[in-house]
C-alpha cells in the first residue's frame, strides 16, 4: 500500500465521518464539505491503485526479464556442456 492509497483511506473516512455528523446536526455546509472530502479521498486512492497497478507491472515485466536471462543462460551451460561431451566422445573414439 503507497502512501496516495492511506491518505486516500483517511480522506475518505474523514469525510464520510463529517458527512454523517452534518447529516445528524442537519448542517448542511459540513454535509457538503465530508462528501468533497470523500471524493477528494476516493480519487487519491484510485491514484495511488494506479500507481501500484503500474509498480507491480513494472516489477513483474523486470522479474520476467531475470527469468529469461538466467534461463538463456542455463541452456548456454547445457549446450557447452553437450558439446564439450562430443568432444569428448570423438577424442576416444580416435584412440580405437
Amino acid at each position: 500500500m503507497n502512501k496516495d492509497q492511506v491518505k486516500g483511506a483517511v480522506n475518505d473516512a474523514a469525510g464520510r465521518a463529517k458527512r454523517q455528523v452534518g447529516e445528524w446536526t442537519g448542517d448542511t455546509s459540513t454535509q457538503v464539505e465530508g462528501a468533497a472530502q470523500q471524493v477528494k479521498g476516493k480519487a487519491q486512492k484510485a491514484w495511488g491503485n494506479v500507481k501500484d497497478a503500474a509498480q507491480n507491472a513494472t516489477d513483474s515485466a523486470h522479474s520476467d526479464s531475470q527469468t529469461g536471462v538466467e534461463h538463456e543462460r542455463e541452456l548456454e551451460r547445457e549446450r557447452g556442456a553437450g558439446r564439450e561431451e562430443e568432444r569428448q566422445h570423438a577424442h576416444s573414439g580416435s584412440q580405437r
